[in-house]
Formats: structure tokens, sequence, C-alpha cells
């Protein structure tokens, strides 16, 4: 089996062909087509080839499939005996990538 480690968004991935990953977002619209080219290791069965720190030529390419927010986090800070509280919440942005093809 193929399959790969690539970087984006400041987080590694592993990724095979057909793969349905969420990373953080990138600006570009649904149907469209993604190319990484930093890919820190590609493996091929058995052969496997690493980086220093990225393996030349080789690309991963993804189709986007949509973009959007994760689940809502509530943040809550609270100072006691003082009567601070304060209740913040935060959804992420990410987008839904497939894996089409790794070239290496």
């Amino acid at each position: 089996m193929k399959h790969a480690v690539i970087v984006t968004g400041g987080k590694q991935y592993r990724v095979a062909e057909g793969d349905v990953i969420y990373v953080e977002k990138l600006e570009a619209e649904a149907g469209e087509t993604v190319t990484f080219d930093k890919v820190l290791c590609v493996v091929n069965d058995d052969n496997a080839t690493v980086g220093t720190p990225v393996v030349d030529g080789a690309t991963v390419t993804a189709k986007v499939e949509k973009s959007g927010k994760s689940a809502k986090v509530r943040v809550y800070k609270m100072k006691p005996k003082k009567g601070y509280r304060r209740t913040q919440g935060h959804r992420q942005p990410y987008t839904k990538l497939t894996v089409e093809a790794i070239n290496a």
C-alpha cells in the first residue's frame, strides 16, 4: 500500500490514496484540486523514501470536498471570590479533502 506524510497548516498527516482528511482551512473552493509539495516521506509497499527535509519531486494531489467550521468549543474563565466569569465560544475552520494521487 502506498502512503505518504505531508505537511499543511503546521501539522503532519499520514495519507493514502482515497483517504478523507480534515485539515486547517485552505483558500480553495469546493471541487478544486490542491497539490501538496511538502512531502516528508513516501512508502510504497516495502520501499521507503525519506526526505531531508522533503522528498524531491514528490507531490500529493487532493480534491476539496467542502469547507466548514468544527463543533463549538466553550472557553470558561473564572476567578473565585472575585466575581469574574467569562464564557467564550470558538469554532475552528477546516477543509475536507479526498486524496486522489501520490506522485513520487
